[in-house]
């Protein structure tokens, strides 16, 4: 699908529904409307969900579209039971040049920055591998629910290079600066219950368990106020990216800012009237 007919369709007024035939087009994803939930699921089940240009370049469009659409409040992120994705696609990349990778329409850019943009909260449920560009994308993501079959790794520098699409940031950040070097300088995948110990995952359930429970999740958030949800989203996400003091006092003005809405009033009313 070209990027054109992608920004015609952003630039189109939301319908007061969306459907799953919308999607229709897309050769790499299955997109399926619960509700205000959207499951997007990688599909490439040959190459084990390798990340190529053309998945990168329509789970980007799907994120873009579903993000905007006012039906959908959270959106869920799955693999196949075999793999979330194995990494990035490594046919498409052998022949790479260093001229090639710098520029920002090589996918490995369009993938380093897929949910930086998403104000609605994506979890990603992941069973199998989730490696390299794999484990990149699961990173992007708000929570990840993971299966007792989970494997995470950035093994890329087994193959004479390292991560390109955030993995030695994210990671760093989110299970500190000693496991993730020995990750990424070895190589070495972890299991699920060594990701839950080090805070890379929110849980770990049984494989067959991992996309319900996502799911039931992603319904749950969706229940609650949309612009609250995507106020608390930020606001979390301004810890990665300020100091403390900025932090805080971007908490402070999106807390105050609630006062301004409808939806925190009869929140708290109905938590006093006790209904």
């Amino acid at each position: 699908m070209s990027w054109s007919r992608a920004n015609r369709l952003l630039m189109q007024v939301s319908p007061p529904e969306i459907s799953n035939e919308e999607f229709h087009y897309f050769n790499d994803l299955k997109v399926e409307i619960r509700g205000a939930v959207a499951v997007v699921t990688m599909n490439r089940a040959r190459q084990l969900n390798a990340l190529c240009e053309r998945l990168v370049a329509e789970l980007r469009t799907a994120l873009m579209i579903l993000d905007q659409h006012l039906s959908i409040a959270v959106i869920v992120l799955a693999g196949l039971p075999k793999a979330f994705a194995a990494g990035a696609d490594i046919t498409e990349m052998v022949n790479s040049r260093f001229s090639q990778l710098r520029l920002p329409t090589h996918f490995v850019d369009a993938l380093g920055c897929m949910c930086d943009d998403l104000e609605k909260p994506v979890i990603a449920a992941v069973r199998g591998y989730a490696l390299g560009g794999g484990l990149e994308l699961a990173m992007m993501c708000d929570i990840i629910v993971a299966g007792e079959s989970a494997k995470f790794g950035q093994p890329e520098i087994k193959i004479g290079t390292i991560p390109g699409a955030g993995g030695t940031q994210r990671l760093t950040r989110a299970v500190g600066k000693s496991k993730a070097m020995e990750l990424v300088l070895t190589g070495r995948t972890m299991g699920a219950q060594e990701a839950l110990q080090f805070g890379l995952v929110s849980m770990v359930v049984p494989d067959d368990q991992v996309l319900p429970e996502a799911i039931a999740m992603a319904e749950e958030i969706a229940k609650l106020s949309k612009p609250v949800v995507s106020l608390a989203k930020e606001a979390v996400n301004r810890s990665f990216e300020s100091s403390l003091a900025e932090g805080v006092l971007f908490e402070k003005r999106a807390f105050q800012s609630t006062f301004a809405l409808e939806d925190r009033r009869e929140g708290m009313k109905a938590f006093v009237e006790k209904r």
